[in-house]
């Protein structure tokens, strides 16, 4: 019996609880080793997304399919976000404050004038844009106009942030912060649409771009006023934007030292004063760098007093013997404090500052810190990091001060960052999959998802390339889902190259399937044909079935949006001849003819029924004019072999000597059956004094046969040659045809006159004297040379036809033939 699943029989009462040797029973059901079981498989998450007018469904499995959006499931008329929604997504938009003692709260100084000039402007309905050098007080300057401009716009105040986002990116993130859209993403036309009705002051922080971009920006939201920052080097607007320009400039020497003040919350010391005076010509009065000098003698004053310890974090460095003699710092150190704060700060924050450097400055937040740095209480870092200016917000998180991450690096904080960016990427691969993590959960760690896989690929150690396809392919489907899909195109492509860097095919070709998917939901057809093209090949090779099914429905669906041919809509050979006709009308496609002009039809042996069979054509599938391409090319084909074919016959006819008499030459037109009008070719019709034809003094004497076709009479020659391969005669007279049972093309011999026939008795039975012919034939008049004077009786037949319609190649007058 398993012990680790015990029967029905030993959850009673027979032992009160206690087993025969007297250790307790286990009161769970659970095996002690859950593990080393059969785990129950988790189900993928999919989610379904309505895009435009399309609907996605996120599939992390075999890929993501979209479909037209069937009627009913668009949504109803947008809602806006009430005041208290509002309220409640600016406070997300925030960073939340780091566990730890709080800091002190840091007022505006010399900011006052420029503070109330923008709110003039934005109540004016007017956008400014604000540039000052990294550390110069941008965020804060921004901070206190939105808390001015709370109840300016109808839809309130909208907080941004620009940290690489593109215009697109922040559209989107704009009407998800004034309207209430679940699983919705507008189309493009449909979101301008929505955005000219949004009147709201937005708060744009760090923008990185402008010209074009910014433009296009300003003219999507015509009732928004914004007001932005950036550095001085972002690329200026354009000249019809209409922007103010407002410049940001270090603090006084006098305000440096309050703000130094305040961070300390002490009064300077002459010797400290001096130092702060000489730091403001150093750093140009930049506010953040007095803050972080006013850490460094907040970590002196702690050095000084042992009691002060008593308090502070446990991995806090011990207390040197010399503290109370600790200098002040040098200048250089005051100006680039990072590697000095650092020293002073527990294991666990400088293990984060590791792992930030390893990101590219990107902080993770700090739920991740504990498992990320194996320290429980982890998460107390980030307070000790914010509260010495080494942390700036971005957005609703945070990332390393301006100028930290090369302070740092040059401290040696850069060492083992390949191995660290690797553990963070496997954190993150197996958190992004957690079922337990919502899409907004993923979408607010993107940033630092993305700084993991942007070290790993391309990567130059063995594993990277993997582990970023690993964390790829987590994390997309929750960024796709999360509706952030700017970051769910860059996620695709680095794990698109670390698939294709590892050799991983079939993860390479997930990734094309799902670039293709977002390039067909954001209107880029081409694109997503070439990215779905890429993944059917691929996992076709793979013999992946589930995924090129699901790859050849997006790319019907792209093909049905561009007009472009459907590749494999081909219906199975086999079908009713009647459906594989192409419809009436339709249009043919650009460069081909809509009509090809009709062939003549090759001679028919005298003593031979004509049995035309076409080949078949398979019905084709799919929207008129592609039917009408097709035909045509098959038409022009056929067409060019006909031609071929009719030349050699008139070639062989012409070159071959030929014994039979001028009157025993038979013409290459003839009669087309009646059933061919209804196949595509015109009926003949008589042609009054024409020779052979019904109605002249040399009507052909004809019987019809058993299949109701006409057979010609016993005193005709049938011409010899190179016949169309459709055409399957059967002749009576054995002597006069080939094994083959086709006409011999050999050395020529003298036919006779009459054949014995073996068909049936017919209603008229053929006769060996033809009728003598009243018109002369319209044969040439140099017939070529025979070597046996022909009867005097012999009639001259000749099968003629009128042409099918104007246009059509005129047959040969006459086509000269060796006899059977």
């Amino acid at each position: 019996m398993d012990p680790n699943n015990r029967g029905p029989e030993e959850y009673g009462r027979d032992h009160d609880g206690f087993q025969d040797d007297g250790v307790p029973q286990r009161q769970s059901r659970e095996p002690l080793t859950p593990d080393f079981g059969l785990q129950t498989p988790q189900q993928a998450r999919t989610v379904q997304l309505i895009s435009g007018d399309l609907l996605l469904t996120v599939n992390p499995v075999d890929g993501s399919e979209v479909e037209p959006c069937p009627p009913g499931r668009q949504p109803e008329a947008l809602v806006r976000h009430t005041a208290t929604e509002r309220a409640d997504r600016g406070r997300a938009a925030t960073p939340s404050v780091p566990p730890g003692p709080p800091g002190p709260q840091l007022p505006l100084l010399e900011r006052q004038e420029l503070r109330e000039r923008l709110v003039r402007l934005l109540a004016r309905g007017r956008s400014a844009r604000v540039t000052g050098p990294p550390g110069s007080g941008r965020t804060a300057l921004l901070d206190a106009v939105a808390a001015d401009c709370a109840d300016l716009a109808p839809d309130g105040v909208v907080r941004l942030n620009g940290h690489k986002r593109t215009t697109t990116d922040l559209q989107y993130a704009l009407f998800a912060a004034v309207c209430r859209a679940p699983s919705h993403r507008p189309g493009r036309e449909e979101l301008l649409g929505l955005l000219r009705g949004i009147g709201a002051v937005v708060v744009l922080d760090d923008l990185e771009f402008g010209g074009a971009g910014l433009d296009e920006l300003l003219d999507a939201t015509p009732e928004c006023a914004f007001v932005l920052a950036a550095t001085p080097d972002t690329a200026a607007p354009g000249p019809d934007a209409h922007l103010e320009e407002l410049s940001l400039t270090g603090l006084g020497r006098a305000a440096s030292v309050d703000l130094m003040e305040k961070v300390v919350e002490r009064s300077l010391t002459e010797d400290e004063a001096n130092w702060a005076g000489d730091l403001w010509f150093e750093s140009e009065g930049l506010p953040l760098r007095f803050v972080q000098a006013g850490a460094l003698l907040r970590h002196r004053d702690l050095l000084r007093d042992p009691e002060a310890f008593d308090g502070y974090a446990s991995g806090a460095p011990s207390v040197p013997a010399d503290a109370w003699e600790t200098p002040l710092p040098s200048l250089g150190e005051g100006a680039a404090p990072a590697v000095l704060l650092a020293s002073r700060l527990s294991e666990a924050a400088r293990e984060t500052l590791r792992f930030a450097v390893a990101l590219g400055g990107e902080v993770p937040h700090q739920a991740h810190l504990p498992a990320l740095v194996g320290d429980t209480h982890a998460d107390a870092a980030l307070g000790e990091l914010a509260g010495c200016g080494l942390l700036s917000p971005a957005g609703p998180r945070y990332r390393l001060a301006a100028g930290v991450v090369a302070q740092l690096e040059a401290g040696g904080f850069g060492e083992g960052a390949a191995d660290r960016a690797r553990t963070a990427a496997q954190h993150y691969a197996w958190w992004a999959g957690h079922p337990s993590v919502t899409p907004g959960r993923a979408v607010a760690e993107a940033d630092a998802v993305l700084a993991s896989l942007a070290q790993l690929v391309p990567g130059g150690r063995a594993g990277q390339a993997s582990v970023a396809v690993l964390l790829a392919r987590s994390a997309s489907p929750a960024f796709a889902a999360g509706m952030q899909w700017g970051a769910w195109e860059k996620a695709l492509r680095m794990g698109q190259e670390g698939a294709r860097i590892a050799g991983e095919v079939a993860e390479e070709a997930y990734f094309h399937h799902e670039l293709g998917v977002l390039a067909l939901c954001t209107g880029h057809l081409e694109r997503a044909r070439a990215e779905l093209e890429a993944s059917i090949g691929m996992r076709g090779a793979l013999a992946d079935k589930p995924g090129a099914v699901a790859g050849r429905r997006a790319l019907a669906l792209v093909s049905d949006r561009s007009g472009g041919p459907v590749p494999g809509v081909l219906a199975p050979v086999g079908e009713d001849r009647a459906a594989a006709r192409y419809e009436e009308g339709a249009s043919p496609s650009a460069g081909t003819p809509a009509a090809l002009p009709p062939f003549p039809r090759l001679p028919v042996p005298e003593g031979t029924t004509a049995v035309i069979s076409r080949p078949h054509t398979p019905a084709v599938r799919g929207p008129a004019f592609l039917r009408g391409a097709r035909r045509n090319m098959v038409g022009a084909g056929a067409g060019a072999l006909l031609v071929a074919l009719l030349g050699t016959v008139v070639g062989l006819g012409a070159t071959s000597g030929s014994e039979e008499p001028d009157s025993r030459n038979v013409t290459t037109e003839q009669s087309t059956e009646e059933e061919d009008g209804e196949n595509g070719f015109p009926e003949d019709e008589a042609t009054p004094g024409a020779p052979g034809k019904s109605g002249t003094p040399a009507e052909r004497t004809e019987s019809p046969g058993p299949s109701g076709h006409a057979t010609p009479s016993a005193g005709t020659t049938p011409p010899t040659g190179p016949s169309d391969p459709s055409i399957t005669p059967t002749t009576d007279d054995p002597s006069s045809t080939s094994p083959t049972g086709r006409p011999s093309t050999g050395s020529p011999t003298t036919a006779p006159t009459t054949a014995p026939t073996t068909k049936p008795p017919t209603t008229k039975p053929p006769t060996d004297t033809p009728t003598e012919p009243t018109d002369p034939p319209t044969e040439p008049t140099d017939p070529p040379p025979t070597t046996e004077e022909p009867p005097p009786s012999a009639p001259e037949t000749s099968l003629t036809a009128t042409g099918p319609s104007e246009g059509t190649p005129p047959a040969p007058d006459s086509a000269q033939s060796s006899p059977a």
